[in-house]
C-alpha cells in the first residue's frame, strides 16, 4: 500500500485543526475556530512550508476556510463529522495505491498485468472504503479502534478483534446489500 507522506501529513494537520476547533458533536476536546499553520506545524512537528503547500488544495476542495490578518488562520469549512479521511487524502491528490502499476500504464510486470494485480487493486479499494467511513470527528474522539471487519460466509461481517458477527452486508457480490439472495 502506498499512502504518501503528503496524504498522511494532510490527515495529521486536519485532525489537529479539528481537535483545536472543538466543533465535534460530543465536544471531545475544547478548542477555538481559527488556528494558524504555525501552531499546527509545531504541534504535529511538521514543516510549515510543507503545510502551506497542503492547505491550498484542502481549501480548494472546500475542507478548510482561511482568514487573513492578525488573529487569522484556518478553520474547518464543514463540521468535523462531515469530513471523511478519504476526502482529505483525495484533496491532496494522493490516491491510495497498493499495486505497483503506474496510473494509465500498460501493466505492472514488463507491460503485462501480473497475476496479483486484482488482489492489490482490491486492497487499495478496501482501504479507500474504510477511510470514506471515518470522519475527522471519529479520529478526534478516539472512535477508530475495532472498526475493521472481516468478511464471513453468508453475507455477514465480524470485527477483526472478536465480537459477534453482524448481519447486513452481502460481501459475496450476489444479492442485495441486506444479504438477501
Amino acid at each position: 500500500m502506498r499512502l504518501s507522506t503528503r496524504g498522511r501529513y494532510a490527515v495529521m494537520a486536519m485532525v489537529e485543526l479539528a481537535a483545536r476547533a472543538g466543533d465535534s458533536q460530543e465536544d471531545c476536546r475544547p478548542g477555538r475556530q481559527q488556528v494558524s499553520l504555525a501552531e499546527i506545524a509545531q504541534a504535529q512537528r511538521l514543516s510549515l512550508a510543507y503545510l502551506e503547500q497542503l492547505f491550498g488544495p484542502l481549501r480548494r476542495a472546500g475542507l478548510v476556510a482561511s482568514t487573513r490578518g492578525p488573529g487569522g488562520g484556518y478553520r474547518l469549512a464543514r463540521p468535523a463529522r462531515a469530513i471523511s479521511i478519504a476526502a482529505i487524502v483525495d484533496a491532496v491528490d494522493e490516491p491510495i495505491q497498493a499495486t505497483r502499476c503506474e496510473e494509465g500504464g500498460p501493466g505492472c510486470l514488463a507491460g503485462e498485468r501480473c497475476l496479483t494485480h486484482d488482489l492489490w487493486a482490491e486492497l487499495g479499494n478496501q482501504i479507500h472504503l474504510f477511510l470514506v467511513g471515518v470522519s475527522l470527528e471519529d479520529v478526534v474522539c478516539g472512535r477508530i479502534a475495532g472498526r475493521a471487519v472481516a468478511p464471513l460466509c453468508g453475507g455477514q461481517v465480524a470485527p477483526l478483534h472478536g465480537g459477534a458477527p453482524m448481519a447486513g452486508l452481502d460481501l459475496s457480490g450476489h444479492g442485495s446489500e441486506l444479504g438477501e439472495a
